[in-house]
């Protein structure tokens, strides 16, 4: 692999297209993943395939989901270097955070035999969110028109039909945000870190073009957005830790219909 494919979200190739019995060469776009390390005050904690853009937002949404600092302020600075075999994203973090979080690496690499990455017990392995604050309505026209909006934000996804999207729409359906990612739980998070960053009020919602999982459902609750859409399912365990946290959890929705699977009271018909 050549290093200059590693910061770019996506390349061209040259490929043979086969339709309705022809055969022709082409060129098709493809996004690119890559490997980005993600390392606080100098050691390395975990490495992810992720889309090279807006990686700024991803380390600190990640940052925040993870629960590694409670606050975007705990994040002193973030640099970005490109390497030959992948992105390293070095984040400066608060020490007490710093060193909470290498404690937790001690307890999880000094235990082995419960056969849940180290941890004695679901809720120390899952991190459940805490409850939402607040109970806040919707209408449901905004889901719809965020819906619609969506579409045409995923350039990436035009381009290439590879990655998934994540997007802050506004209570009244305006959409203000969206990140792509190859993967799901990186665009969530570099949302959360867009979201973070420009401090935005918390009082609209998340549409997330992939399912509904327990990751999915925790980190948008993490950063206090009270309703997560997804075009997809859900899973059994998001349904039930939306509805414990106080999430509305919508799935399979489309610009025409949708399934509300918790808090459906929060969602009005007007």
């Amino acid at each position: 692999m050549q290093s200059k494919v590693l910061d770019v979200p996506l390349s061209t190739f040259n490929v043979t297209r086969w339709r309705e019995g022809a055969i022709q060469s082409a060129q098709d776009c493809l996004a690119e993943e890559t490997p980005v390390a993600l390392i606080y005050n100098g050691v390395s904690h975990a490495v992810m395939l992720a889309t090279a853009q807006d990686l700024e937002d991803f380390a600190l949404g990640f940052s925040l989901s993870e629960g590694i600092v409670q606050s975007a302020s705990e994040l002193y600075g973030i640099e970005v270097q490109v390497q030959d075999n992948g992105i390293e994203l070095h984040c400066e973090i608060a020490s007490e955070r710093f060193m909470q979080l290498k404690e937790r690496r001690r307890t999880l690499a000094g235990k082995t035999g419960c056969g849940l990455c180290g941890a004695e017990n679901l809720a120390q392995a899952m991190r459940y969110p805490a409850s939402l604050n607040t109970q806040r309505r919707f209408n449901a026209t905004a889901i719809v028109t965020g819906l619609q909006a969506i579409q045409a934000q995923q350039k990436l996804q035009q381009q290439t039909g590879a990655t998934h999207a994540s997007a802050y729409v506004q209570a009244d359906g305006k959409l203000s945000l969206v990140r792509e990612d190859v993967g799901r739980h990186n665009a969530l998070d570099k949302l959360v870190g867009a979201l973070a960053k420009q401090q935005f009020d918390r009082t609209g919602f998340i549409i997330t073009t992939s399912r509904a999982s327990f990751e999915m459902v925790q980190k948008t609750a993490s950063a206090g957005v009270s309703m997560l859409v997804a075009v997809s399912a859900p899973t059994g365990l998001a349904v039930r830790v939306a509805e414990q946290c106080g999430l509305t959890l919508v799935g399979f929705a489309r610009e025409s219909r949708y399934v509300v699977y918790s808090h459906a009271d929060n969602i009005m018909n007007e």
